[in-house]
């Protein structure tokens, strides 16, 4: 009798410390966690992704193809309970920085993952280095636990899916000259050219159309950073040789700029001299008219008497002074 009461009492211990002290748990501050309950996660209701902001970068035809449950997130904090049919899946939502050419499914592909290959508009096959940050969307926690068999993999597939459409239709825009015409002198011509230049608009252009990665994966990508783009080798020396002949032409054609504009300069300077010189030599005759004029109508007698002071002026200027008589 001893022996089955003692048999008992160790089956409700260890049911004890198997099923409820080992219920308790708790959540990191960097963790979310969603719980199950013989593996249905419990919902918010009927609500979905459909109704969160994140849905808005998806059309038509993509809101009905990504369209998950909304479930309850346990936030940080403790100690919480669970029941043993009741199951706790955490995950982490810290912020993470991987290779661009990383592959979850199989770690030697892009060159052990340290380099992605594109093929230019030109039909060139060149060579991306960067780095991506992502981190998981805790508003859709569903699509990442239980939608996706591997988001990280769907994440990574839909970004160099992206990063490959734009490198083979990217096209430098044209810069207008204060005119606002196309400027003529701008080369267009080898794409990887184009695409150093404008690695700025590359990246923003990437993490713009990745914002739906949310919605579709459960997976947000914060930033990317594409830091290289490489020409195969035998095309190195050519593109050099390019590169070297473009910055010539460029050089050239803003000496000669540079030039013409210092002359069209001058030349208004010029302008501005001569007609200042002009105005000078005009406006002490113009003075003199107009006091004429007014002494005139003043009478005779004035006219005379200025015309006398003007000879007396002129005679203590001159050195020599010869007087008409008449014989």
């Amino acid at each position: 009798m001893s022996i089955i009461l003692g048999c008992i009492f160790g089956f409700v211990v260890w049911f004890l410390i198997r099923y409820l002290v080992a219920g308790i748990y708790t959540v990191d501050q960097n963790e979310r966690a969603v719980k199950t309950s013989f593996g249905r996660a419990e919902r918010l209701g009927e609500l979905t992704t459909l109704d969160d902001p994140i849905s808005e970068m998806l059309n038509e035809d993509q809101k009905q193809r990504y369209c998950y449950p909304q479930v309850r997130v346990i936030m940080p904090g403790g100690p919480y309970f669970k029941w043993p049919w009741e199951r706790i899946h955490k995950i982490s939502i810290a912020t993470e920085t991987v290779n661009m050419a990383w592959d979850p499914e199989d770690p030697s592909a892009n060159y052990n993952g340290t380099m992605l290959e594109a093929v230019t508009k030109d039909q060139l096959n060149t060579g991306l280095t960067g780095q991506i940050r992502y981190r998981v969307a805790d508003r859709n926690l569903y699509a990442f636990l239980f939608g996706i068999k591997n988001p990280f993999a769907h994440v990574m597939g839909y970004f160099v899916s992206v990063l490959r459409e734009r490198i083979a239709n990217f096209e430098a825009p044209t810069a207008p000259t204060e005119e606002g015409e196309p400027d003529s002198a701008a080369v267009i011509g080898i794409s990887i050219n184009d695409l150093r230049k404008n690695l700025r608009d590359l990246n923003e252009h990437m993490d713009k159309e990745c914002t739906s990665s949310a919605a579709r994966y459960g997976m947000v990508l914060d930033a990317t950073l594409i830091t290289g783009i490489d020409p195969p080798p035998e095309v190195e020396s050519a593109l050099a040789a390019i590169n070297t002949a473009y910055n010539q032409v460029s050089s050239d054609i803003s000496l000669a700029q540079a030039s013409a504009d210092q002359k069209i300069v001058q030349s208004k300077r010029a302008v501005e001299i001569e007609t200042l010189r002009a105005q000078a030599e005009v406006e002490p005759l113009t003075r003199l008219a107009t006091q004429l004029v007014d002494l005139k109508s003043r009478g005779s007698e004035a006219l005379r008497a200025y015309v006398r002071n003007v000879r007396l002026a002129l005679f203590e200027k001159a050195q020599q002074v010869f007087v008409e008589s008449k014989k």
